[in-house]
């Protein structure tokens, strides 16, 4: 467990006074993210500034590193039955917590308990000057003025280089069970949209291929009170079943042949006219889609029900959405701001800054 903030530091600031590009890495899992790194950047590695720094599992606060494995968190986090809600994608071993909150992925649990940006209680960055600020604390109000720190959350390290980050835990649930139904993809939006008005311990629901996935989390007697209601069948292998769909291990997920597309609309959208298999995620308002159909199209249908649509396979380029004029110059005022070099991670939120 290492502490390299003076490193980092330093080199960031040498990079700064000779304006040379910086591509933050930790452990490598989610470089498909996002727009290519620049050709010329040179590495900032952030994989060996390591380690818990502090946890509360009274108070329900943790803070780690960067570099810090997002495995040893979680493991960490079992011995006190406790977990991050935002149930994070590893998409691979290596998988660290700065990574995470870089790229701001949050799993199957995102529209029921939150995104990984609202458990960000505070940060600790280098700026592209190469000065070291913290943001936010360990407490959820403790954020005067601007919350820098939750604007780090899927930033792509082009605001700041993170050095530690405090996450608000929560415990893990006491009984879960997940009912599987017979619908087509019309019906499980409507589904799943009607149930989410309703009283019950929703943690996740996902269709693909026919069938619908309701998981509900809680005390057992609100779980089994809302199974008697729903009716469905109960799923024998739950729990792999929800990290095969949280880590993209599906068999759908795994397309060499076409582009893997994650569509983000409104939850009661209609299924969308556009060539290729599609699931729901989210309870509809995630949408994954293997499709070999013009960029242009795919973004302009998304865009007309007022989603955007992102790359996260194949090599479609830019595989981010188009930011609006209106957000490109907000986005533009802040990175002059916190990297008036334009030294960290350039390209990679946008090919623009």
């Amino acid at each position: 467990m290492a502490d390299l903030t003076e490193a980092l530091a330093a080199q960031v600031a040498e990079a700064h006074q000779a304006r040379a590009p910086l591509a933050i890495a930790g452990g490598g899992s989610k470089f498909f993210l996002g727009e290519a790194s620049a050709a010329s950047a040179t590495v900032l590695a952030m994989e060996q500034h390591r380690g818990i720094v502090t946890y509360d599992s009274g108070e329900l606060v943790l803070t780690a590193r960067a570099g810090t494995p997002l495995a040893e968190i979680e493991a960490a986090l079992d011995t006190e039955s406790q977990r991050l809600a935002f149930e994070p994608p590893h998409y691979g071993a290596a998988a660290t917590l700065g990574g995470t909150i870089a790229t701001g992925v949050s799993g199957p649990s995102r529209p029921y308990a939150g995104a990984a940006r609202d458990f960000v209680l505070g940060t600790r960055i280098i700026n592209g000057r190469g000065e070291v600020l913290r943001f936010g604390g360990e407490v959820m109000k403790n954020v005067a003025g601007y919350d820098l720190s939750r604007l780090m959350v899927g930033a792509f390290g082009t605001l700041g280089v993170l050095l530690e980050i405090s996450l608000k835990v929560l415990p893990a649930p006491r009984f879960t069970r997940t009912r599987v139904f017979e619908y087509d993809q019309a019906t499980a939006i409507e589904r799943f949209n009607a149930w989410g008005l309703r009283p019950w311990p929703i943690t996740a629901a996902y269709w693909e291929d026919g069938r619908a996935y309701l998981r509900l989390s809680g005390a057992e007697s609100s779980v089994t009170g809302a199974m008697e209601t729903l009716g469905g069948e109960t799923m024998s292998d739950a729990e792999t079943f929800w990290t095969d769909v949280r880590e993209h291990r599906r068999s759908f997920f795994v397309s060499e042949d076409s582009p893997l597309w994650r569509l983000s609309v409104a939850p009661a959208t209609p299924p969308l006219a556009l060539e290729g298999a599609t699931t729901l995620d989210w309870g509809g308002a995630q949408r994954w889609l293997v499709s070999d159909a013009p960029a242009s199209a795919i973004r302009e249908t998304v865009a007309a029900h007022g989603g955007h649509a992102s790359v996260y396979g194949g090599e479609v380029m830019p595989r981010q959405h188009p930011m609006p004029e209106a957000l490109l110059r907000l986005h533009k005022r802040l990175k002059q701001s916190m990297d008036p070099a334009g030294i960290l991670n350039p390209g990679r939120l946008c090919s623009d800054f």
